[in-house]
């Protein structure tokens, strides 16, 4: 028995180096000392991992095939700004979207929601009760048939309180948490928390880049690079080739904008989709991949969104979304009701994302996404199935801690 557990531990903590070969080694150690904290962060780190433990049935084989966001956790739904400057409430990555059973991003929503109880400040008995609201909320917009949104009008509860809040928040004071002001010049402030020094050929990287992005476009000044640095976000994608880069926009020192540039990876679904004989499109790159899929789930495009090439290297050029622009699901006030009603908007925008892309690239269509919502036969085994996983992210963890991830070199 002590060699079998010893071999499962073993096991784990190969796949993650193997997941992480290759990333900054200082971002790394940041991933890893943040997945030991606890089990739903972890889930949040081992994306490769989950999909590896998913249980080979047809709930999880046969269900149509949509456009999912893969690593779909309740920390991955925030506010964006958009191409016409108003704020949404939606999926906010898409790293590693990929054409699958829709199942697939059901079952991590609500494993996310029992793996985060705590984070969520609910009992195991809550958490079971909000991830079938959460179900119940996607399965009835999935019948609807239409794709609809969140933006500030129309939300409710945590989600309306955070848009009201960011409808109002000045630019000034935004980036003032990011930047150190001296005079009418803003440099990024470098926290260790947010942001790290990037080298003197990092930086040269990124300005050379920045150079030649702004000539193709319509304000070339707008992107004026005023200061770069390595971009600590996230929990999965940490380690990754990223930046923040703070640009003139309209005017300094108030008016300035800042911008994300990440690496894009393949798919960690990809490997176990293919194992299913489910083919992907072709894609010139997977920064393409997730912009493409991203643009057809959103209702309206992320702000400055687009495909870059930064020295070979396809990356996701966007406007800088803080992390903290979430909803404080967590500070819910112990009131049940709270809770629910914002993980069943959650649901409706799964459901809202893949109608909107469904018909699309070998994905199902609208009609068949509707058929599967109204039958009953898959939502008992789906409810069992997120408790399982939840059972299994938790065994994955202690293993994790249990091995100290001296091999990993984090400590």
């Amino acid at each position: 028995m002590a060699r079998k557990i010893a071999t499962v531990v073993g096991d784990i903590i190969d796949a993650i180096a193997r997941q992480n070969a290759g990333r900054d080694p200082e971002r790394l150690a940041l991933k890893y000392a943040k997945m030991a904290q606890s089990p739903f962060i972890f889930l949040r780190g081992t994306c490769h991992l989950f999909y590896e433990a998913l249980p080979d049935v047809a709930l999880f084989r046969e269900a149509p095939l949509a456009w999912c966001c893969g690593d779909l956790h309740f920390e991955n739904f925030g506010s964006y700004k958009s191409d016409n400057r108003q704020v949404y409430f939606d999926i906010n990555d898409y790293d590693e979207v990929a054409l699958a059973p829709l199942t697939w991003d059901v079952v991590r929503l609500l494993s996310s929601i029992q793996c985060g109880a705590d984070a969520l400040n609910a009992t195991r008995a809550e958490a079971r009760a909000v991830s079938r609201a959460c179900l119940e909320a996607y399965r009835s917009a999935l019948v609807s048939g239409k794709a609809l949104w969140v933006e500030r009008e129309i939300s409710s509860g945590l989600v309306r309180e955070l848009l009201t809040a960011l409808q109002v928040r000045e630019r000034a004071a935004f980036l003032d948490k990011r930047t150190i002001r001296k005079g009418r010049r803003r440099s990024l402030k470098l926290d260790g928390v947010k942001a790290l020094p990037a080298s003197d050929a990092q930086k040269k990287s990124v300005i050379r880049f920045m150079d030649q992005f702004a000539v193709g476009q319509s304000d070339p000044g707008f992107f004026k690079v005023l200061d770069v640095a390595r971009r600590i976000a996230g929990t999965g994608s940490l380690g990754l080739e990223r930046y923040v880069v703070l640009v003139e926009g309209k005017g300094s020192p108030d008016s300035n904008y800042l911008l994300d540039i990440k690496e894009a990876k393949s798919s960690a679904l990809a490997p176990h989709l293919s194992r299913l004989g489910i083919r992907q499109p072709d894609w010139p790159d997977e920064a393409s991949r997730v912009v493409t899929i991203q643009k057809r789930m959103q209702a309206v495009d992320h702000a400055f969104l687009q495909v870059v090439q930064l020295d070979g290297l396809a990356c996701i050029l966007r406007g800088l979304q803080p992390s903290e622009d979430r909803v404080a699901i967590g500070e819910w006030g112990r009131r049940l009701d709270r809770l629910k009603d914002v993980v069943a908007t959650m649901g409706r925008i799964l459901a809202w994302d893949q109608l909107r892309a469904s018909g699309r690239s070998g994905s199902a269509s609208a009609d068949e996404l509707i058929a599967y919502a109204q039958r009953d036969d898959w939502v008992k085994p789906m409810l069992e199935a997120a408790m399982q996983m939840t059972e299994v992210t938790q065994r994955q963890w202690q293993a994790f801690t249990a091995a100290k991830v001296k091999v990993l070199g984090y400590i």
